[in-house]
């Protein structure tokens, strides 16, 4: 097919898009095409200058270096329709709105970052289908391949969106599937292209503190200075001490949890690979742990509620991690790099040449 736009989504939340997104719009400008951005449908509006924006495309515009007639507004943000649902009646699609973006013709290529899911934006006439369908635009669908059983969304996926799935990228692959074995073969078999097999990165889960402390809603009592430093990894700390030496140890960039009055653990994971500290409880750190934590750099937060529900924060915080960091955005264009089959993408997709 040929088309100015190309939809990239995909099947569950969180699988990747705005990264798979940025990294894609990153190889096309190396090749000295005029790009142009899109999310039709946001979560929560950032700004509105030059044109309406959620976070995902405030950092697209400034990563890329987009003008203003380079961008394509959101049409609709979750956050403003929960709080005022009138705001859009739900007979009225907003497919004319949604034709505005032929408009925009100095891109050569528009790429837009559709909804979470194939079902997301239905409600406005902007689900996935029904936008490509609009635009006449190509898909390409991320897919977090936790194990073989993505088979299946895939498969329903090709069945939804016919001929203008042009393929799909395989993220977050974890080393001991038997992804290019087995899956791949079986994709292709099936019809459905695969544009890149992209392995697991504890770089792009890892999560900044300044980002865990704002949900456990903690205070900060050491070092908050260094709220910027990332973690990769949650260990708990509530095993003896002998036992935390030898678990500590094989961790790597850790936020450790454990009560604030376990002194002996909390000096065991300091001396380890540790980037933060999270202590639960009414009682404030020792003057010891405070002393060697700030020797370290490493900060410490105090939460007010129990660990196991501190623990479901920041493993939800770590599914739900975005691309935010310059080390993570110049490791996501040297990964696409490497692992997007750029040119099969653009033989599938028609797109024109790019205007230099």
């Amino acid at each position: 097919m040929t088309s100015r736009f190309l939809l990239i989504g995909s099947t569950q939340a969180y699988s990747g898009k705005s990264t798979a997104t940025l990294g894609i719009a990153q190889q096309l400008q190396a090749r000295q095409f005029r790009i142009g951005y899109g999310k039709p449908v946001g979560t929560e509006r950032v700004t509105n200058d030059p044109v309406p924006l959620d976070a995902d495309g405030q950092l697209a515009a400034q990563v890329l270096k987009l003008p203003p007639d380079c961008l394509a507004p959101t049409l609709v943000f979750w956050e403003d329709w929960l709080k005022q649902p009138d705001l859009l009646p739900q007979a009225t699609p907003l497919t004319a709105a949604l034709e505005s973006y032929k408009n925009l013709t100095i891109p050569d290529l528009m790429l837009l970052e559709a909804p979470a899911n194939l079902s997301e934006g239905h409600l406005f006439g902007l689900g996935l289908a029904h936008m490509a369908a609009v635009l006449d635009a190509g898909v390409v669908l991320v897919v977090r391949c936790q194990s073989l059983l993505v088979l299946d969304e895939l498969l329903m996926a090709q069945a939804h969106l016919g001929e203008r799935l042009l393929g799909v990228l395989l993220n977050a692959v974890p080393a001991d599937q038997p992804v290019r074995e087995i899956l791949v073969p079986m994709l292709e078999q099936r019809g459905i292209p695969v544009l890149g097999i992209l392995p697991r990165s504890r770089l792009l889960r890892s999560v900044p503190v300044g980002e865990l402390a704002h949900h456990l809603q903690a205070q900060v009592v050491c070092c908050p200075e260094r709220m910027d430093l990332l973690v990769e990894h949650l260990s708990i700390g509530a095993m003896s001490v002998n036992a935390a030496l030898d678990y500590f140890r094989q961790g790597v960039n850790m936020v450790v949890i454990t009560g604030s009055g376990r002194t002996d653990i909390q000096l065991a994971a300091l001396e380890a690979s540790t980037q933060c500290l999270v202590l639960t409880g009414p009682n404030p750190p020792n003057p010891m742990v405070l002393s060697r934590a700030e020797e370290m750099e490493i900060p410490i937060l105090m939460v007010d509620m129990d660990t196991l529900t501190a623990v479901e924060i920041i493993e939800r915080t770590f599914e739900q991690v975005r691309l935010r960091e310059p080390v993570k955005i110049q490791y996501v264009q040297q990964m696409m790099a490497q692992y997007l089959d750029m040119e099969r993408l653009l033989s599938r997709w028609g797109s024109p040449c790019p205007s230099g």
